[in-house]
């Protein structure tokens, strides 16, 4: 059975997330019905992450497993049709090996955080980033963000419910950058790291807005950071300003189909 890597863009308010749920929409299970259409052995998909519910996704990427070969064009083509009217859409498709499994193949992640940091109403962006109205300092968001860099034990910025074996994790990029837009900004939150917590991103983004609204000091970051404490986290970011935006593999399975 040949194996197809998707490169997978989705709005994730109207799912409960990525995985498949039992009477609840999810990303998952919308591509799966989609791939029933053409396979009627109901294959199974398997995703680079486990996105949360209102969470999107600008570059997840799922295998499955086919019954016949698929030219990787008219395979997207034939999902995207059969996706409508879902927010979601598969951007490239590829035939890859047996080997390649999205979710242990992956060596990176990457996820981008956005804060509408303005008074006025979303309008265009509603659902789509945090809004914030206090105007926050990036600067002082810049420096605790610092503390996060590299390899610690981040039990202070993930669920009470993660399930991962180790709350060590190495954080490769956590940068934050700001753009003026009329009436406010946007302010995106970058990280990169192998694989991340349950909820670690935004437990940070929630705890690095208090730095920036002045309710913390900067050190309270890197103080958060060694409790090893859930309480001593911030509120947790809403999820409706993250993004995955890319995972990274040895070899790029959409190298040369246009979407990378």
């Amino acid at each position: 059975m040949p194996r197809y890597a998707l490169l997978i863009d989705y709005h994730g308010g109207p799912f409960r997330g990525w995985q498949r749920q039992d009477g609840q929409p999810s990303v998952q299970g919308a591509i799966e019905a989609a791939l029933q259409r053409l396979d009627p052995e109901a294959p199974k998909t398997t995703g680079a992450g486990r996105t949360d519910a209102g969470v999107h996704a600008s570059g997840q990427v799922a295998h499955v497993d086919l019954a016949r070969d698929w030219d990787p064009f008219r395979l997207s083509e034939a999902l995207n049709a059969h996706l409508r009217p879902h927010p979601v859409a598969v951007l490239a498709a590829a035939q890859v090996p047996d080997a390649f499994h999205a979710r242990f193949s992956a060596i990176e992640r990457r996820y981008t955080y956005r804060i509408a940091n303005r008074r006025a109403p979303l309008t265009h962006d509603a659902g789509l980033a945090w809004q914030v109205r206090a105007r926050l300092d990036i600067a002082a968001m810049q420096r605790a963000a610092l503390a996060l860099v590299g390899r610690h034990d981040f039990t202070t910025f993930r669920s009470t419910m993660c399930q991962a074996a180790s709350p060590v994790k190495t954080m490769d990029e956590l940068r934050i950058e700001a753009r003026e837009l009329p009436g406010g900004r946007e302010i995106l939150v970058h990280l990169r790291a192998r694989s991340f917590l349950h909820n670690q991103v935004r437990s940070i983004v929630g705890s690095l807005e208090r730095v920036g609204a002045g309710a913390w000091p900067e050190a309270r970051i890197g103080a958060a950071l060694a409790a090893c404490d859930r309480s001593a986290c911030g509120p947790v970011a809403p999820p409706d300003g993250l993004f995955l935006t890319r995972v990274v593999y040895p070899a790029d399975p959409f190298a040369g189909t246009g979407q990378r």
